[in-house]
Formats: C-alpha cells, structure tokens, sequence
C-alpha cells in the first residue's frame, strides 16, 4: 500500500491475525457487531495498522467468507477422491455430505454468514468452493449415476441452506454434546437418504440402498 513514507510492505501474519479477530467476532456477533476498530483492539494492534490491510467492513468480511469458502472445500473434497469426470461412489457422496456437516456444526455461526454472502453475491462463481461445488454437481449430473434434468444450481442452494440452519435447530433443543453430535448423526443421514433417492439413481448405488431399505443405517 501507497503511503506518505513510500511503500510500506504488509505482514502476512498481522493479516492473519487481524482476519482470526474478525472470524471471532463475526462467529459471536454477527456481520452488525463487527468493525475494524474492534477487530484491531482484538487483535492487540494499532488501529491504523488494521485500516492499512481492510479500509472496510466488507473488506474484512470479504476476506473471512474467502477463508470459509476454503475450508469447506478442504473438508468436502480435500480426501474425497472425486474425479473429474463427476463420477463418485458411494464411499465419496458420504464423505462429502459428512464432511460438509461436520463444518457446518464446528463453524455455523460463520457458514451462515458465508451462505448469506454468497447468495446476495453478483457473481457467486468468484467463491472457491461454490464454484467447485456447482461444477462437480453439474457434470455429475450428466452421468448414468444421475437421475434425469436435475436443477444444479436449486439442489446446491437447498443443500447448504439446510446444511447451515439445521446447527441453529440443533443449538436450541440439545442440550448436551452427546445429543448434539445424535442430532448432527441423524441430519447426515437424512441428507444422504434425500441424495440417494433424490438426485442419484439408486441401482447405481446398491451399498447405499441396501443400507436404507434394511434400516440398517
């Protein structure tokens, strides 16, 4: 950044601590409880310091959506092994919803906000993950795997809309960490109950409807 003195070069770790100042705040506060001058206060730096790396609230909230968006894509597909040709088995569709949930419970206050950024977005393919998450689905629909004219973009947005708000759901009636992680176990499954009979085929994934047919699961 340009100052009076010339260049001034920025610190990677002050932006990262700056930026886990923020996610603290956004994670307990919300987007209205969140300001630069707060954020710098909590990070232990100068607040002048803070306005050289985010002049703004959205910057600040750009930036933490950014590093969300990331960690999702690292817990969905990071070791799932899903080709590029959208193929997956029903090891894979597992992993990806497990893994998706699991996120979704540690980080809701935080995926909220990211969804919400995302779908007031202009340009929502500018995010890692939505971007990868669209396209995997899309050419996984164009497999035999599929079942016929599913709506990508409708099923991705009802797919992390409940992904999101059902840790809210789960906050207000459990009480316990045990009952929270049941509730967590039981929103899995019905996701992976939805996939397999709503947009596979499920002659194409035997383990899988052999599991719900024998409630075994």
């Amino acid at each position: 950044m340009v100052r009076r003195g010339g260049l001034r070069k920025r610190d990677p770790g002050t932006r990262e601590s700056i930026l886990e100042a923020a996610r603290h705040v956004l994670a307990q506060d919300g987007k209205e409880g969140l300001s630069v001058a707060q954020v710098a206060n909590l990070a232990k730096i100068n607040r002048g310091t803070a306005y050289q790396y985010f002049q703004t609230r959205d910057q600040l909230i750009a930036a933490t959506t950014a590093w969300v968006s990331e960690k999702m894509y690292r817990a969905a597909f990071g070791d799932a092994g899903i080709t590029s040709t959208g193929t997956v088995s029903s090891e894979n569709v597992e992993k990806v919803l497990s893994g998706l949930c699991s996120f979704a419970m540690e980080n809701s206050e935080l995926g909220r906000i990211w969804l919400y950024e995302l779908l007031a977005a202009k340009r929502p393919t500018q995010d890692k993950f939505w971007r990868y998450y669209k396209e995997i689905m899309a050419r996984f629909a164009g497999t035999e795997f599929a079942q016929h004219d599913i709506d990508v973009e409708v099923h991705s947005v009802l797919v992390l809309a409940g992904m999101f708000l059902w840790p809210v759901w789960i906050r207000a009636q459990a009480r316990t960490a045990h009952e929270r992680q049941e509730m967590s176990a039981r929103f899995t499954r019905e996701m992976l109950r939805l996939a397999l009979y709503g947009n596979l085929r499920p002659d194409m994934f035997p383990e899988l409807h052999v599991r719900f047919s024998e409630r075994s699961f």
